[in-house]
């Protein structure tokens, strides 16, 4: 006999004692190695049946913006920059900075609709090192979001500001052993 447990969405009544606080979660390392172990994350919540957002803000070349997201499985939802090629410097022309602009618009809005329990922000310490993204701008949004909305984000050199607001850091490091 199998039995199914139902898990409640986003939107349901589930009464519990005290509201659930969503946490911010830093991931971070020097070699930029870690976005498979956050992705399982991703994708484990999203096979308990919680909306998940994928955002990679450097990424691009694959004609993926937010009017075209890939969906691995029903409930995961991944996007990318809308251009030709991946962002790796900050010298962009005004169409990059555009495209780059428009996806952070559009982060910030679906994020406070409430549509995703899990929001993940790849890369995005290098889009504020780079100034692609106001660091206060980030702040402001991490305080604005839904208050049940968990956020990871992603990148080396993480600015102190957000590691000061982060309710878990997780530093990546190489270990060699001979």
């Amino acid at each position: 006999m199998v039995a199914q447990l139902e898990t409640p969405n986003v939107n349901s009544t589930l009464s519990l004692p005290h509201p659930v606080e969503g946490l911010v979660q830093v991931f971070t390392s020097q070699h930029r190695n870690f976005f498979t172990s956050v992705m399982a994350q991703a994708l484990r919540i999203a096979g308990q049946g919680t909306p998940v957002l994928v955002v990679q803000f450097l990424k691009g070349g694959i004609n993926q913006g937010q009017e075209r997201p890939i969906q691995l499985g029903q409930n995961l939802d991944w996007i990318r920059c809308d251009l030709p090629r991946c962002i790796d410097t900050p010298h962009l022309d005004e169409a990059e900075n555009q495209a780059l602009q428009k996806l952070w618009q559009y982060t910030q809005h679906i994020v406070y609709e409430g549509k995703y329990s899990l929001v993940v922000l790849d890369e995005l310490s290098l889009a504020i090192n780079f100034g692609l993204v106001a660091e206060a701008e980030v702040l402001n949004f991490l305080t604005k979001r839904p208050p049940q909305v968990d956020i990871i984000l992603t990148g080396p050199e993480m600015p102190k500001t957000l590691l000061d607001v982060a309710d878990q850091i997780t530093e990546i490091r190489r270990s060699h052993r001979p």
